[in-house]
């Protein structure tokens, strides 16, 4: 078993080579120089077959559905309305920017997005308000880890289509372990912000008068993700076609009714969809590629023998797997692990009684918390390119909070029936 594109890989990570370029390096230097025979043209044919999927078309439709919401009106809606539900708390605007990642989750489905949104509208305003910048910075990247947990996570479709299983059903078993993580970030909230003295954004509890104007508003952008879950459940639509529907129902409500959606919007959303989405798509091409060099070695069946015979208990299999995710996610984007580990993963996993939907939950969950994470977490340095908070105060503020995720990801891997509860 050749090990050496693997390791490869790492070494050109730690040179800053970007991800899919690490990859494709590495998977073409084996299949050019370790290993005869193979043609060119099935090189490039595993290079574009993973961004040829149908189903992987969901990916940019609900990351250009994101980008219309931002334009249009409908997230710093929902932002008006979490303030007024939070504000009154101890430790208002960490509450609210907790509430907003939940909702966004229904909405962008992308944890670099909704980190890069809330960085640039809540941190500073959390600054005006008493809040230290390394703990405005370390709640906003904590709570990203809740966005492609809930539907319609982007993480959540990737995992589906590596692992040849429901994307419905991976969007059902998102909802609880979002939401739990969301409670569990409120509550660290609440205790830090009232050690330190973080106040209330508002005076006063919100009464009915002012929470219904709000909440008309907004009613639109909170129906989506049942829509979404109702027409998948329902057979209306496929995950695709749910996608598309998403961003004309996006362009409907940012123009009509928000009337927030203006023609000049249409160049900055088309780049910022296409530059996500190419970012991604490259990522999920590369990892196609350096897969068939694992499947050329027959890894993910060695690394399965090789896990069973460590342990026929499903509970430390599960445990040694988190430990691996949390490693590997300081380092790899969450987008190819989620190509790469799961046929490594899912035949273990399944001959051991465990869910793939169950898994998959744990997995998404986990390369989300290395994200967060230093040395290479994606949204720990997307919050810090956008707010210039220093790493140092990003870990000494953001401990407590990065510890509660990464207890409620312990908990939900411990207990599968939080995740496939609603299936």
């Amino acid at each position: 078993m050749n090990l050496w594109p693997i390791l490869l890989v790492f070494v050109l990570f730690f040179l800053n080579i970007p991800v899919a370029f690490s990859m494709i390096i590495s998977a073409l230097v084996y299949f050019v120089f370790m290993c005869e025979g193979v043609p060119m043209d099935v090189m490039t044919q595993s290079l574009l077959s993973t961004s040829e999927s149908f189903t992987m078309l969901a990916v940019p439709f609900f990351i250009t559905a994101g980008c219309i919401m931002g334009y249009g009106g409908i997230s710093s809606s929902l932002m008006d309305f979490c303030e007024v539900l939070t504000g009154h708390f101890t430790g208002g605007l960490g509450h609210t920017n907790v509430l907003l990642s939940t909702f966004m989750g229904g909405i962008s489905g992308s944890s670099c997005a909704d980190c890069a949104f809330e960085s640039k509208m809540l941190v500073p305003e959390m600054e005006k308000r008493g809040y230290t910048k390394g703990y405005a910075a370390a709640i906003t990247a904590a709570s990203s880890c809740i966005t492609p947990i809930i539907p319609p996570g982007i993480c959540l479709i990737i995992y589906a289509t590596a692992a040849s299983v429901s994307i419905g059903d991976m969007f059902l078993a998102g909802y609880i372990p979002g939401i739990l993580i969301a409670i569990s970030l409120m509550i660290t909230n609440y205790i830090v912000s009232k050690k330190r003295g973080f106040i209330a954004s508002r005076s006063h509890r919100p009464t009915w008068k002012e929470i219904w104007p709000q909440l008309k508003k907004s009613v639109w952008a909170l129906i989506l993700p049942f829509g979404i879950i109702m027409g998948l459940r329902m057979g209306i639509f496929t995950p695709t076609e749910c996608g598309a529907v998403t961003i004309v129902y996006s362009i409907v409500i940012g123009k009509f009714v928000y009337k927030e959606l203006k023609r000049e919007h249409i160049k900055h959303i088309i780049v910022d969809s296409v530059s996500s989405t190419a970012n991604v798509l490259l990522i999920l091409s590369a990892a196609g590629l350096f897969s068939q060099y694992m499947v050329w070695e027959q890894i993910p069946q060695n690394m399965a023998s090789a896990l069973l015979n460590l342990t026929s208990n499903k509970y430390v299999f599960i445990m040694l797997v988190l430990l691996f995710l949390f490693i590997l996610g300081m380092f790899l984007d969450a987008a190819a692990a989620l190509i790469i580990l799961p046929p490594l993963l899912v035949p273990a996993a399944i001959a051991l009684g465990i869910s793939p939907i169950h898994l998959g939950i744990v997995m998404c969950l986990m390369d989300t918390i290395g994200g967060i994470t230093p040395p290479f977490g994606v949204m720990l340095f997307t919050c810090m390119s956008v707010t210039k908070v220093k790493l140092v105060d990003y870990i000494k503020e953001g401990w407590p909070l990065i510890v509660t995720v990464f207890l409620i990801c312990i908990l939900v891997a411990l207990v599968p029936g939080i995740s496939t509860f609603l299936l």
